[in-house]
């Protein structure tokens, strides 16, 4: 068979379905012996070279599908060009706190109060693994309902999600699971992979999906545990909670109408905002510049955290609006909605009014990354005695305990 374009290979494909549907019409009814014999040697060559086609195009889509994920989304035309060095400072709140004694690091707090065990975890499971121990149990699981409880007084609907999704879902979120230094987890002889945020499910929940209008927007807060390789991470920040492997987190996505993407990406940089102040923290809110941005955001706003047994601002949460990009690649849409009074000269009929559907965008920020609030926590209210006082929002998630002291020897 001659070999037919790249471009061309579509096409091909309808002609012969059309050609295919057409002898099959022509052979209801009464036919002659011969005539009915001629179509169905007829139809046997088209359907065979159908499944020659059919199968290059399979391969073809998917060529195609690896391209377009290497193509980044556009960027705001407000955000900073350049590297990190060039994000530029959106907010600051709050002050470093002045220690009038020798301050301690997280890991070392973390020791002496007995709250995790980096050690055997290192034996059972390899480097940047952990337990959690006794309050910091408690702390951990104040700070993920702590978050539920707050955002969803905002409209966010609660979820827990899957923790293990196909790759391709992973990839039409625009992180590229089998690459170079890649941050994703790979399941061995399968299509799966360990999510290493739960943007990647929620954004699926409605995949190859058609909305109502009047839906939107839809507002969720996520729990999940998240499973990251860390290639390449090394230095001093890697000591401790702040770089691991595996950890809790609590994430906030929007499904929402394109010309509103923009509001909300600043409802949810609020919402971050107001749960870090209540905590009592020193942060600023970064606009990322573009080489920072990664594939999928339009624009992200970072928030990092003064962390002085570490001597550095730390990263622990983003805002990511990542308008159609990924609802393009996961095949989500939504039907305007007709207007309530239609022009006079409207046409009645199956849709009228209604209009082609459209691709909706989608945010994601993060409301809680536990490890490193962890370390926020027992490093800016540390004491000089060794405890570490908690903040007064997670209190009543933890029993009432309000300081974490160390055990009698």
């Amino acid at each position: 068979m001659e070999t037919i374009p790249n471009y061309d290979r579509w096409q091909e494909v309808e002609r012969l379905r059309a050609e295919r549907n057409a002898v099959a019409n022509k052979m209801k009814g009464k036919l002659d012996p011969s005539v009915r014999q001629a179509l169905v040697e007829e139809g046997k060559n088209l359907k065979e070279a159908l499944i020659t086609l059919e199968e290059d195009l399979v391969q073809l889509s998917d060529k195609l599908q690896l391209e377009a994920q290497s193509i980044p989304n556009s960027t705001h035309p407000d955000v900073p060009v350049g590297g990190e060095e060039s994000s530029v400072v959106r907010t600051e709140v709050g002050n470093q706190r002045n220690f009038s004694f020798m301050i301690k690091d997280h890991f070392q707090l973390g020791k002496e109060l007995d709250l995790f065990d980096f050690d055997a975890a290192a034996e059972v499971s390899g480097s940047k693994f952990y337990y959690l121990k006794n309050e910091a149990v408690l702390l951990e699981m104040a700070l993920v309902n702590w978050a539920i409880s707050e955002v969803s007084k905002k409209g966010f609907t609660p979820l827990i999600t899957p923790e293990i999704v196909r790759s391709s879902v992973v990839e039409k979120c625009g992180f590229q699971p089998r690459a170079q230094n890649t941050q994703v987890y790979s399941i061995e002889n399968s299509d799966q992979c360990l999510i290493g945020t739960a943007e990647i499910p929620v954004g699926g929940i409605h995949m190859d999906s058609i909305l109502l209008e009047s839906s939107l927007p839809l507002k969720y807060v996520a729990y999940s545990h998240c499973f990251r390789t860390e290639a390449g991470a090394a230095g001093a920040a890697t000591r401790g909670l702040y770089r691991v492997h595996q950890f809790s987190k609590v994430e906030m996505f929007i499904f929402c109408r394109p010309e509103e993407s923009d509001k909300w990406h600043e409802e949810l940089i609020t919402i971050e905002e107001d749960l870090y102040a209540s905590l009592g923290l020193h942060f600023k809110t970064l606009d990322m510049a573009t080489g920072d941005l990664g594939a999928p955001a339009y624009r992200k706003f970072d928030i990092e955290a003064w962390m002085p047994g570490l001597e550095r601002y730390g990263e622990i949460s983003s805002a990511s609006n990542c308008t159609d990009y990924q609802s393009r690649r996961l095949g989500i849409r939504y039907r305007p909605a007709p207007p309530e009074s239609p022009p006079a000269n409207a046409k009645k009929g199956k849709g009228a009014g209604s209009g082609p559907t459209q691709y909706l965008h989608t945010l994601n920020a993060t409301a809680v990354a536990v490890p490193r609030l962890i370390v926020c926590i027992l490093e800016n209210f540390q004491q000089e005695d060794g405890s570490v006082v908690i903040p007064e929002p997670l209190r009543p998630f933890m029993g009432g305990l309000d300081v974490l002291s160390p055990k009698p020897k």
